[in-house]
């Protein structure tokens, strides 16, 4: 089984995925002074639902082995994502132009709680991985019903699958 390594997450290194943003502990521009007693930090991840109302979900993960055994995207609308309440493990490949995982070209980053990540649309991802050994609670948001309507899923042959190492 082949093995990828996880990296951090950088602009630089994410970007041809999408863009984040640490919610918990935010580096960006504020409306007004950081230290005021309340702080309002603007625009953090802007995003396009292409019309659609966005909606607010949840995808609990157990801990798993943290291995790339499934893959999905969504063809006309991006996905924002954020683990609420423990580090994640997530995965991405670039969006391609057929319904086949780029597998060669996987890359894992680990994502601090809090942190909230936008991911273009087409590009190659799965649910994440919970780092420690309890529940992780991943806030999800899309348009409404994508995952009916804009989502293909498949599972990937045991003799290509990738194992992530931390």
């Amino acid at each position: 089984m082949k093995t990828i390594k996880v990296q951090k997450l950088t602009n630089e290194a994410f970007r041809r995925y999408g863009s984040f943003a640490n919610y918990i502990n935010p580096t960006t521009d504020a409306c007004g002074d950081k230290n005021a007693t309340i702080c309002f930090y603007r625009d953090m991840i802007q995003t396009n639902f292409g019309g659609a109302a966005p909606t607010f979900s949840t995808c609990r993960m157990m801990k798993r082995d943290f291995v790339v055994d499934a893959a999905e995207f969504h063809d006309f609308t991006g996905e924002f994502c954020m683990p609420l309440d423990g580090d994640a493990i997530c995965w991405f490949a670039p969006a391609g132009a057929t319904e086949d995982v780029p597998l060669d070209e996987i890359e894992a980053f680990y994502v601090p709680q809090g942190t909230g990540i936008f991911v273009h649309p087409g590009v190659w991802h799965h649910a994440a991985y919970a780092v420690e050994d309890k529940p992780l609670n991943v806030l999800i948001v899309l348009p409404e019903r994508t995952y009916r309507n804009d989502c293909v899923c498949l599972s990937i042959p045991e003799d290509k699958q990738i194992k992530i190492e931390l």
